[in-house]
C-alpha cells in the first residue's frame, strides 16, 4: 500500500493542472496572397536604406542619429537587463555552493560545573542541486530567452524608427528650404509689380486701386517670410534633440528637387512577417507568455532537491572532527486554496493577450504596407499633374502681365494669376517632401532592412 502512495500523488498533482489551455485560434493571421497596390516581389530594403536617397547630409544625419539618440540608448540598456535575466534563469538551472566558516573565542561552565575555555572553528561548503524533473526552470528560463528575444528586437524597432524620423525631419527641412526660396522669389516679382502699379499710378495710367491692390499683396507674400523662417528653426531644433545635440543649425545637401525617392522592393505579404521587427518583437512575447503557462503548470508538480554539505570543526578542548551531510526533499503542493490555478489562468490569460497582440501588429503591418503603396503612386500622379498646373499657371501669368503693362486688361487678372502661380508651387513643395516622406514611412513599413537575429548570446 505505501508503495502506491507516490504513484498516486503524482498522478493527482498532475490532475490537478487539467489540459493545457490552446492559444484563441482567432488570434491566428492570414496573410493575402498579393497587395491591392502596385508592390511586386522582391528582396527586403537594405540595411542602409538611406543612402539611397543620394544625400551625403542626409546619410550622415541618419548615422548621428543611430549614434547619438537617446531612445536608442534606453532601448539598448533594456536589453541589457533583458540579457541578465536570462543570464539569472540559466543559473537557476544549475548547482548552488556556497562555503562559509566562522570562529571565536569563548567562556561558559560545563556540564558539571567548571569553568572552561576554547577556541573553536567551523568551515563548511555546502551544494544544491534542483533536479527540475517537470521543466518549470527549463520553461522560467526559455520564457526569459524569449523576453531577450523581444527587448533586442524592441531596440531594432527603435532604430528603424529613429533612422526614419531623422530622414523625413531632414526632408521636412528642406521643403521648407524650398518654400522659403519660393516665397522670396514670388516676393520680388511682386516687388516689381508694386513699383510698376506706383508708377502707373503716378502717371495717371492706373487707378489707385491698383496700387493698394499691389501693395497688399505685396505684404502676404512678404509675412509668409518670418513664418518659415521660424519654421525651420523649429525644425533643425526638433532634428538637433533626434541627433542627441544640442539646438543647432543643421548642414543641407541636396536641394528638395534633386533627391529621388528609392525603388523599393514590396515583396509579397508574407514575407513582410519576417521583415519587420515590431511583429518579431510580438511573436516572442508570445513564446515568453507560452512558456510562463508551462512554467506554471509545471508548479503543480513535486520539486526534488538534492544537497549536501562537508566541512570541519577545530577546538582548543578536542581533536578536529569532519562532519558532513547529503540528503533530499521533495516539495509538492496538497492545498494552496487555488492560488497555483490562479496562476495557471493568469498566464494563460497573458498569453492569449499576447497571442491577439500578434495578430494587431502583424495587421497593422500590412495596413501600413498597403497605405505606402497605395500613396507612393497617387503622389506621383499627383506631382505630374501640380506641375503641369504649374505650367499653365506660369503662361497664365505671363500673358496676364503682357496684357496689364498693355493696358488691355485690369491688374486683377495679374493679381490672380500671380496668387494661384504662389499656391501651386508651395503645393509642388509640399507634394514633393510628402513623396519623400511616404517613400521612407514604406521602407519603416516594410521593415528597412532589419533581419532577425539569430538567438541571444
Amino acid at each position: 500500500m505505501r508503495r502506491l502512495i507516490g504513484p498516486v500523488l503524482l498522478v493527482t498533482l498532475a490532475a490537478c493542472t487539467g489540459p493545457r489551455p490552446e492559444a484563441p485560434l482567432t488570434a491566428a493571421v492570414e496573410p493575402p496572397p498579393a497587395w491591392r497596390g502596385a508592390g511586386a516581389p522582391g528582396h527586403a530594403a537594405d540595411a542602409v536604406w538611406w543612402q539611397a536617397f543620394g544625400d551625403t547630409a542626409l546619410t550622415r544625419i541618419v548615422d548621428r542619429a543611430l549614434a547619438n539618440n537617446t531612445d536608442i540608448m534606453v532601448a539598448a540598456a533594456r536589453v541589457a537587463e533583458a540579457r541578465a535575466q536570462y543570464r539569472l534563469a540559466e543559473a537557476q538551472r544549475l548547482p548552488n555552493v556556497m562555503a562559509a566558516a566562522g570562529g571565536g573565542r569563548q567562556r561558559d561552565v560545563s556540564p558539571f560545573g567548571q569553568p572552561r575555555q576554547q577556541t573553536a572553528g567551523q568551515w563548511q561548503a555546502t551544494a544544491s542541486y534542483d533536479l527540475d524533473l517537470f521543466g518549470r526552470l527549463a520553461d522560467t528560463s526559455e520564457a526569459a530567452r524569449a523576453a531577450l528575444l523581444a527587448t533586442e528586437a524592441a531596440r531594432d524597432n527603435v532604430r528603424l524608427a529613429v533612422a526614419a524620423s531623422a530622414a523625413a525631419g531632414y526632408i521636412g527641412l528642406r521643403a521648407l528650404d524650398a518654400r522659403l526660396e519660393v516665397v522670396k522669389r514670388t516676393l520680388a516679382a511682386r516687388e516689381a509689380s508694386l513699383h510698376l502699379a506706383r508708377r502707373r499710378a503716378e502717371t495717371g495710367y492706373a487707378a489707385q486701386l491698383d496700387l493698394a491692390q499691389a501693395q497688399a499683396e505685396y505684404e502676404a507674400t512678404a509675412q509668409l517670410i518670418p513664418a518659415t523662417l521660424l519654421a525651420i528653426t523649429r525644425q533643425e531644433n526638433g532634428l538637433s534633440l533626434l541627433l542627441g545635440e544640442n539646438p543647432r543649425a543643421i548642414e543641407r545637401g541636396a536641394e528638395l528637387a534633386d533627391i529621388a525617392p528609392p525603388a523599393v522592393p514590396a515583396g509579397l505579404p508574407a514575407d513582410l512577417l519576417r521583415r519587420r521587427p515590431d511583429i518579431a518583437q510580438a511573436e516572442q512575447q508570445v513564446a515568453a507568455a507560452d512558456h510562463g503557462l508551462d512554467a506554471a503548470r509545471a508548479a503543480f508538480m513535486p520539486d526534488v532537491q538534492l544537497s549536501a554539505a562537508g566541512g570541519t570543526v577545530v577546538s582548543s578542548l578536542i581533536d578536529p572532527v569532519n562532519v558532513f551531510s547529503l540528503g533530499g526533499s521533495i516539495l509538492a503542493p496538497l492545498f494552496d486554496s487555488g492560488r497555483l490555478r490562479a496562476q495557471q489562468d493568469a498566464a494563460t490569460a497573458r498569453r492569449d493577450a499576447a497571442a491577439f497582440g500578434y495578430r494587431k501588429a502583424a495587421l497593422t503591418a500590412l495596413r501600413e504596407v498597403e497605405d505606402g503603396l497605395a500613396t507612393v503612386q497617387r503622389s506621383a500622379e499627383q506631382e505630374e499633374a501640380l506641375l503641369r498646373q504649374r505650367d499653365a499657371l506660369a503662361r497664365t501669368l505671363a500673358i496676364a502681365t503682357s496684357r496689364y503693362r498693355a493696358g488691355y486688361s485690369p491688374y486683377l487678372e495679374q493679381l490672380d494669376a500671380e496668387r494661384g502661380l504662389l499656391s501651386v508651387e508651395l503645393a509642388l513643395v509640399q507634394s514633393r517632401a510628402d513623396r519623400l516622406a511616404t517613400a521612407i514611412s514604406l521602407v519603416q513599413a516594410l521593415g528597412g532592412g532589419w533581419s532577425p537575429p539569430a538567438g541571444p548570446p
